[in-house]
């Protein structure tokens, strides 16, 4: 039989203030190891309602000593667990005592308070545990944190993992992980696929929202370059020697588009449909902004207002799904883009301004 070890928690539970007398141990818990451990019922039993069944099972006869088990962890995690539960009772103690005890004995307290339904200790537990996880030690908090039900710990593992994944498969534990649990290996190459998949879809949809964003810029320099003419397209009424000479907002975009439009009138194949890749995009550009121009009736880009041929773009539109989202892409974009560049109220830019972080 191991040494008795008398325990002295109501001694700190004394100490805090209470005058009434102390009751005699009435639990005797037995450690893997073979060490026994003198406890109060009352005290294990209002803190897990597990030890509450089992003090329950283990009694016997009015006023006796009961002998309970908690193994699956060293005698000292053991002593540490009990010590922990009978902190919950008094108010003064440290913060800092807390904390050094669970990080010395952080992963048994967590296979403890998981096995004693103790929340408010589990929680505790993965807190530190996932402040001092490594590259190295990982896998095997991962594996604890499935066995333990611990899904904040668990994420923490897994993003750790997916951020230096390099050196975790280096670690033994990603070797051992790999001979002896090929499910856990799989469940993690499937996250990290999962991971890049969505990185993957998230650069895609960027990429189309930055072409939308383009194509919206270049509707509206399509209007400038009609409306108000620029460096050198300008309509018959505009006279470009009273404008002023400084560059518009997107002068590389209106660049372009003019040096297409210049190609557009001069090309002989832009009637027919395919022949030539600029007067196609030209085409293009043009359908997209008559589809979209929300002032049709005073627009004067060419064929916005031409009723044959948003006639013909209505029956091309209606058998082409793609032509349609697009159209729906770009007017959202176009709206997107309005709102943003709209002038903040006065009221709320102050309201911003005083209550900013400094």
């Amino acid at each position: 039989m191991g040494v008795k070890t008398e325990f002295n928690s109501y001694t700190l539970w004394y100490e805090a203030g209470k005058d009434y007398a102390l009751p005699p141990a009435d639990v005797v818990v037995r450690t893997s190891d073979g060490q026994t451990i003198l406890a109060h019922s009352s005290i294990l039993a209002s803190t897990s309602p597990v030890l509450e069944r089992k003090i329950d099972r283990a009694s016997r006869g009015w006023n006796s000593v009961c002998t309970i088990r908690i193994s699956g962890a060293p005698s000292d995690a053991v002593i540490a667990f009990l010590h922990l539960l009978y902190f919950t009772r008094i108010s003064t103690v440290e913060a800092t005592m807390i904390e050094d005890i669970l990080e010395k004995h952080g992963m048994q307290l967590l296979a403890l308070s998981h096995a004693y339904q103790i929340g408010w200790l589990k929680k505790q537990c993965e807190i530190i545990i996932a402040t001092e996880l490594t590259s190295d030690r990982v896998i095997d908090v991962l594996k604890i944190a499935k066995l333990c039900d611990a899904p904040r710990l668990y994420q923490q593992c897994m993003k750790i993992i997916v951020k230096e994944f390099e050196e975790v498969q280096r670690s033994d534990g990603w070797q051992f992980l790999r001979r002896y649990d090929p499910t856990l290996e799989l469940e993690i190459l499937e996250f990290l696929e999962d991971i890049d998949q969505r990185k993957r879809r998230w650069k895609q949809q960027r990429a189309a929202q930055d072409a939308y964003q383009h194509l919206n810029i270049a509707i509206d320099c399509l209007e400038h370059i009609f409306t108000e003419g620029c460096s050198e397209i300008r309509p018959r009424n505009v006279d470009l020697s009273r404008r002023n000479k400084g560059p518009c907002t997107w002068f590389g975009t209106c660049q372009g588009l003019q040096l297409l439009l210049h190609h557009f009138s001069m090309c002989e194949k832009r009637s027919a449909p395919g022949s030539c890749i600029h007067c196609k995009r030209m085409w293009q550009l043009l359908q997209l902004h008559a589809s979209i121009c929300d002032h049709p009736e005073s627009c004067k880009v060419p064929l916005c207002n031409d009723s044959r041929f948003k006639m013909k773009m209505q029956r091309e539109g209606k058998s082409d799904k793609t032509w349609r989202l697009l159209v729906k892409r770009v007017a959202r974009a176009r709206v997107m883009s309005a709102l943003a560049s709209r002038k903040m109220p006065e009221v709320v830019f102050r309201s911003w301004a005083k209550y900013r972080v400094k």
